[in-house]
């Protein structure tokens, strides 16, 4: 029979206990995490969220609660009286080993089935099956540091930014449909058939309207929600530090950011400072075939097309330009090495991948002998190769996006090689401003420009009379922060005229029926003086997943989804009775 918890009253949580607390009486109360039954001793392991403490149960002394703990087994709820000792022997693997808990009495608050994973750190359970179980993983010491340092994250995130004067404004979760670039979750009305709410993917022009209503400084930790396809960096509803100010220059949200991270890392133990360096968008590519660059490891990119004659560029297939990188002490690399790097290269887009070993012999692979030795020479020269290095060289249709095609494969390769060479130090915090990006991008789907950020963006002022004429050169006031590698954020200088906003609405193609329909209470408000302002978004999830040094947002998100956007424990989505969907006026086709 299961006992009642009634007065009983916790002293002490399971993980707290130390060797000062010797002689204490204590009430402790959790899950049973292990079980050793030596005859006339009895040991449990009671584990809450704190850690775990031992408890013996000895038969001769209390024979009550010794039966009582026989009857125990592993995740049943138990609440413990005694007194604390100290070990006999201590157990250095766990910070309450110095001590354990003398039994005098055992409640068995609750039972339980046998888990289908153990609730331990080191587990192989497949990670569906730990969500479908979610409420079983979460017993595990991982997922619950994992969560109270995203929470010390968020408690730091908030103290900070209200020492710098910012103010946390809640924004509508039922707004209307102002698509951003990816699809909007819908929420149909109930009391005005056949119109819908749509869940925010930002607060964008609520945040903008706010400093239109003369809040002057707007923060918020909140929910978005994008109906996308997911990855492992990403999730159908996420969480994210939503910052506005008035008046600002770039540089002074910059250094709002890098005061909130420095303190968010020196939660987590990571010592960093800013201000950050900065890059612009064009070097990013160039250099390292990617807008978020891990700079934790050197190897940057180098153009050579130059060092490919026209009859070896059609003997070998390229196309356009040719981006090349050497790869230090990788010269040894086997055949099928090569393969799974040209393999990688054609998976995300290249025409062709070329190697050179550089060797104290020379080298008679296949390119020295299309391009000449001369050219080789000029080829190890541009990419600074020494001895031992392999030069990998890679080309690109154009199409696949803009002219840098080639180097954004490259960009690939190099992260490939920065792993499989172990160049890429781990204890480096490495946090980049990247700037200066384009503010159109061509849509092949749609044969036309279109907005590379959101339509928002402010115009580097000069560009302002390319817009209509020249929109491929147009520059915007964006900017990203990175970190190793990951895109912690965007933001941008908005634009504040009304006057700038229709135009670049316009230069989009959208019609002034499509402007009304979709932004006219913002247009309206954009007349009633708005003032010069700017902000960022930074992806709560991904700051906490790269801190807790894990490799997915589900690692620090308590109720995640898959990356097929289920949730596997409550079984959502789900189909609704048809007595929902009169109500709402909806037929299902």
């Amino acid at each position: 029979m299961l006992d009642l918890l009634g007065n009983l009253e916790r002293t002490h949580y399971c993980g707290a206990l130390r060797a000062p607390d010797e002689g204490r009486d204590a009430i402790v109360m959790g899950w049973v995490s292990g079980r050793r039954d030596l005859g006339n001793l009895l040991f449990l392991d009671i584990r809450d969220r704190t850690g775990i403490v031992q408890v013996v149960f000895n038969k001769e002394s209390q024979p009550t609660a010794h039966a009582k703990a026989e009857q125990a087994r592993s995740e049943f709820v138990v609440a413990v009286e005694g007194q604390v000792i100290k070990r006999q022997k201590a157990n250095p693997e766990i910070p309450t080993g110095e001590v354990e808990l003398i039994a005098a009495k055992l409640h068995i608050l609750n039972n339980a089935k046998t888990p289908p994973f153990p609730i331990e750190d080191e587990i192989n359970a497949a990670e569906e099956t730990r969500l479908r179980y979610r409420y079983l993983d979460l017993r595990r010491p991982k997922p619950h540091r994992n969560l109270a340092l995203r929470h010390k994250i968020v408690l730091e995130i908030r103290k900070t930014m209200d020492e710098m004067g910012f103010l946390e404004v809640e924004t509508p979760m039922l707004t209307r449909s102002t698509p951003e670039g990816a699809r909007d979750y819908l929420v149909p009305s109930r009391v005005h058939h056949g119109q819908f709410y749509a869940l925010p993917q930002s607060p964008q022009i609520f945040k903008q309207i706010l400093m239109i209503g003369g809040l002057d400084r707007y923060f918020q930790i909140v929910k978005c929600f994008r109906d996308e396809d997911l990855r492992a960096d990403r999730q159908p509803e996420f969480t994210q530090l939503d910052v506005e100010m008035s008046f600002p220059r770039q540089e002074d949200i910059f250094r709002v950011i890098e005061t909130v991270m420095v303190r968010v890392c020196a939660v987590a133990g990571i010592k960093t400072h800013g201000p950050f360096p900065h890059m612009l968008y064009k070097d990013a590519i160039r250099k390292y075939g990617s807008d978020k660059p891990d700079l934790r490891f050197n190897m940057e990119l180098y153009e050579v097309t130059d060092c490919f004659p026209e009859e070896a560029k059609t003997k070998l297939g390229i196309e356009g330009s040719v981006f090349a990188l050497a790869a230090p002490g990788a010269a040894g690399y086997s055949r099928k090495q090569l393969d799974e790097l040209t393999e990688k290269a054609k998976s995300n887009g290249a025409r062709g991948a070329y190697f050179v070993k550089v060797a104290v012999e020379g080298t008679t692979s296949t390119v020295e002998k299309l391009v000449g030795p001369e050219n080789v020479k000029k080829l190890a020269e541009a990419c600074g190769a020494k001895t031992g290095d392999l030069i990998v060289a890679v080309s690109a249709k154009q199409q696949i996006k803009g002219t840098e095609a080639a180097a954004l494969v490259a960009g690939q390769v190099r992260l490939q090689l920065g792993e499989a060479l172990n160049l890429i130090d781990r204890s480096q915090w490495k946090f980049l401003w990247i700037t200066g990006f384009p503010l159109f991008e061509w849509s092949e789907n749609d044969q036309a420009w279109v907005s590379a950020q959101h339509p928002f963006t402010g115009i580097v002022d000069e560009d302002l009379e390319k817009l209509e004429s020249a929109p491929w050169e147009v520059r915007s006031k964006g900017y990203d922060l990175v970190l190793n590698g990951n895109e912690l954020g965007s933001g941008s200088i908005r634009i504040h005229r009304q006057d700038i906003q229709e135009r670049l609405f316009r230069a989009l193609g959208l019609s002034e029926e499509q402007l009304r329909r979709r932004f006219g209470f913002f247009l309206d408000a954009l007349t009633y003086g708005t003032p010069p302002h700017g902000g960022i978004a930074l992806g709560i999830d991904r700051i906490a997943m790269l801190v807790a040094g894990e490799k997915s947002l589900r690692e620090v998100i308590a109720f995640a989804k898959t990356t097929a956007a289920v949730d596997l424990m409550a079984e959502s989505p789900s189909s609704v009775d048809q007595g929902q969907l009169d109500q709402l006026g909806i037929k299902l086709k």
